[in-house]
């Protein structure tokens, strides 16, 4: 694609990162938008148009096609993963979120495991059609979402007092459960939308969650050509290699969420991910030994996939409400400002330099800058033992 487009490194750094605008700039609208007209419609809406929108990006000819698209794809997706986090306190009590978060993001793994395959599957189908192969890729990513949002428009439930498919007495056990957490939080100092948006507590995390997007991006957008580099391999051969961290960073999610959840602490597990992302990102930079360098990718998967599931366990112990929605948008937005970050620095580093020792060793200070704040937080509830039943 770069190649047909006629993008250096830094035009498609530039380019992966203009998606966070968009999603930066519609984020806390299109939650609070959720928490309005509910899931089922606005999360299938997200889906449709994201779908729609990413398949037309067949018909991008240059940097400046491809940005717009890039940008207008983010608004599109805007709201939908803090939209998944809000829609979660409407399911599961406190104590078990974190695993319900890990189950749902493995669903980004599984497509890692999936997709980088299939990419190098499709990449190969040049001219056929008239399509080149990133073409093919788009299409192929894109109709799946429409799909897809239009079956979420027609089973998804708002909640569970909607839910017919929940038997009698575990649907009264859920919404019982659930109406005590939110009394018990009726103290919370962020329940309306201004309280989620002026929070301090909200930016703190919005920090955090910044730095260790600004490497787990960089690390995601470059990582089959960190791949390509190692191994020479072919496009079908580089996206097999660049599946095995997503398979073994979903294992490691699991773990981390299911220890955060029975130990009902968070911060120090998100710190403890951010320290071996920033880890493998260093000495990464360090070695040019194919096997060890890969091996060193693979660890840092498991640090910047692994830190989602309890970070995000972190503000639904203080957000309620209005605020949830307008906070939990915060936080994704202004922290994904750092998918802008990491791949353009990765493509300043390699356009500078011919390589991406110093775009890695960026990332690695950003991780490591993310686990040092996560610790320092203060809110209420934030980071403490959830309450047993």
């Amino acid at each position: 694609m770069n190649a047909a487009l006629g993008l250096s490194p830094l035009q498609y750094g530039r380019g992966a990162g203009i998606f966070f605008l968009g999603y930066f700039l519609f984020e806390v609208p299109s939650n609070l938008a959720l928490a309005r007209v509910g899931a089922r419609f606005w999360i299938a809406r997200i889906a449709v148009v994201w779908g729609l929108v990413s398949m037309a990006m067949v018909f991008a000819v240059g940097p400046s096609s491809f940005n717009l698209l890039r940008f207008l794809l983010g608004a599109a997706e805007a709201g939908f993963y803090p939209g998944i986090v809000l829609y979660f306190t409407y399911w599961f009590p406190a104590r078990e979120r974190a695993r319900a978060l890990a189950q749902f993001s493995m669903a980004s793994m599984a497509a890692g495991v999936v997709g980088a395959p299939l990419s190098g599957v499709l990449l190969s189908l040049r001219g056929a059609g008239g399509l080149d192969g990133w073409q093919w890729l788009f299409i192929v990513e894109g109709l799946p979402a429409v799909v897809l949002g239009i079956a979420a428009f027609m089973f998804l439930d708002n909640g569970p007092e909607r839910a017919a498919w929940l038997p009698a007495d575990e649907k009264a056990w859920l919404i019982d459960t659930l109406r005590r957490e939110r009394d018990e939080a009726s103290l919370a100092p962020a329940t309306s939308w201004r309280g989620g948006l002026l929070n301090p507590a909200v930016w703190h995390l919005a920090l955090v969650m910044f730095l260790i997007v600004t490497s787990s991006y960089g690390f995601s957008f470059f990582l089959p050509q960190l791949v390509k580099r190692l191994s020479g391999g072919s496009d079908l051969a580089v996206g097999m290699w660049s599946a095995i961290p997503f398979l073994v960073a979903a294992v490691g999610m699991i773990v981390v969420a299911t220890h955060s959840d029975r130990t009902g602490e968070r911060r120090l597990h998100v710190a403890a991910c951010t320290a071996i992302a920033a880890s493998g990102l260093a000495i990464t930079s360090l070695t040019d030994a194919p096997i060890a360098s890969f091996t060193v990718l693979v660890i840092t998967a498991i640090g910047v996939y692994g830190f989602t599931p309890p970070f995000w366990s972190l503000p639904t112990t203080f957000l309620r409400g209005d605020g949830a929605a307008a906070g939990i948008g915060l936080i994704n937005s202004v922290g994904n400002l750092g998918g802008f970050v990491g791949p353009f620095v990765m493509g300043w580093a390699q356009g500078a330099s011919g390589d991406f020792r110093l775009g890695l060793r960026v990332l690695a200070t950003s991780a490591i800058c993310s686990g040092l704040v996560v610790i320092t937080i203060r809110a209420q509830g934030a980071g403490r033992r959830n309450p047993e039943p």
